[in-house]
């Protein structure tokens, strides 16, 4: 894609959201924290099920640490890696307590130290809660960068940091969430639906779901009926 295109293309896909959040459902960073570690291998969706009941015993780090993991994998059992997770929240549970007074550090390298959190985690915790500039590329905005040649790249490392260098600072902090929400649900790993991407006349991606056709003004009004 043509760096003059992409803050277009970004435009498009954002909807009129110009504030987006993430949608798993947190009230202070060290839940959203968890929440994040949580959804590893797992839709928010099933995050969101999950812990509504456990951060209304453990709130904090302190009551996590508490808890343990056996108490924590009473609550999480419905999602994925389960056994893994709660062994991982009870752990950086404690070192929050060890090393941060049970905050949430805005560090990079401290968060990456917490057990379970890795740069994608860590990057979602910074721009989400501490405002920062970052790209956490997931399965969606791995597949984007690629498909889309917004930022192509063969590991997601790579595609982070072409997406960093190519959208304009401005808008990379809201563009995470605008790739990863389209992603998820207009431009779908096996069936993108390109008849209804507002994005699609900036998108390098070829084979097209539907013909021109239907991606015309009166098959686009009546498809949104």
């Amino acid at each position: 894609m043509k760096r003059a295109d992409i803050p277009l293309f970004l435009t498009a896909i954002s909807q009129n959201n110009p504030t987006p959040q993430t949608e798993l459902v947190y009230s202070t960073p060290f839940t959203l924290l968890v929440a994040v570690v949580l959804s590893a291998q797992t839709t928010d969706a099933a995050v969101n099920k999950a812990t509504p009941a456990l951060f209304a015993e453990a709130p904090d780090a302190a009551a996590m640490a508490a808890l343990g993991a056996t108490g924590i994998a009473r609550h999480i059992r419905s999602i994925g890696l389960w056994q893994a997770k709660a062994k991982n929240v009870a752990a950086l549970s404690h070192l929050l307590l060890e090393r941060h007074n049970g905050n949430v550090p805005a560090d990079r390298d401290a968060l990456e130290a917490l057990p379970g959190v890795g740069r994608k985690t860590a990057n979602v915790v910074l721009n989400e809660v501490f405002g920062h500039a970052t790209m956490a590329v997931d399965t969606h905005i791995f597949r984007l960068g690629n498909r889309t040649g917004l930022a192509p790249g063969t590991n997601v490392r790579q595609v982070e940091d072409g997406l960093v260098a190519r959208i304009p600072p401005a808008m990379l902090r809201p563009a995470h969430h605008w790739l990863i929400l389209h992603g998820r649900y207009i431009c779908k790993a096996r069936k993108p639906e390109c008849w209804r991407c507002p994005g699609a006349a900036w998108c390098l991606y070829k084979p097209k779901s539907t013909s021109a056709a239907s991606r015309s003004p009166a098959a686009t009004s009546k498809a949104k009926s």
